[in-house]
């Protein structure tokens, strides 16, 4: 019987993360901290930081303890954030909007939907079920039973009702 060859498994997603971390955080206790002077310009109206180049200088190293590799990717996910907002412009003001966020600088990713075209297919879905459930012939019905009735308390005595309560009110109700 030949023995069964070993399969190479990839491991869990968040074990790579770790590893990676790992790699990274040993690299910056070797590697040497430095820095670009960054001047700020504006480009179509909108003010960026940008690095000049050759302006690279080494600085004193911030030696970070292993804690940080907790909470490094804590601090990361709480910066980053989704963001959901519905509004009605002309193309002109959409065309507007995606430019500024191609040119904001902590925008990673946008991603713009024309929602107006979506709404149109799903009511143009809507009225062909509609017109399905009309064009139906209608289900048979079940044939009638005798209607079960419930039995009938036997019928208690009523008070007699003065006659200054009535007066005026034909279908005043009677006390029980």
């Amino acid at each position: 019987m030949p023995a069964a060859k070993k399969v190479f498994r990839l491991p869990h997603t968040l074990v790579l993360i770790f590893i990676l971390l790992l790699g990274v955080y040993l690299l910056s206790l070797l590697i040497p901290s430095g820095e670009f002077q960054r001047v700020k310009k504006t480009f179509q109206g909108v003010e960026r930081q940008v690095t000049l180049p050759g302006t690279y200088h080494q600085i004193e190293k911030r030696h970070l303890g292993p804690e940080w590799l907790v909470i490094a990717p804590v601090r990361g996910f709480a910066d980053g954030m989704y963001i959901l907002f519905t509004l009605e412009g002309t193309g002109e003001i959409i065309h507007e909007l995606e430019r500024r966020l191609r040119v904001t600088e902590p925008v990673i990713k946008f991603l713009t939907v024309r929602v107006d075209e979506e709404q149109k297919r799903l009511d143009k879905v809507k009225k062909l079920r509609d017109a399905k459930v009309k064009t139906r012939p209608a289900p048979a019905m079940a044939p009638a039973t005798a209607p079960v009735t419930a039995p009938v308390a036997a019928p208690v005595a009523a008070e007699p009702v003065a006659p200054a309560e009535t007066a005026g009110d034909e279908t005043a109700p009677a006390t029980v």
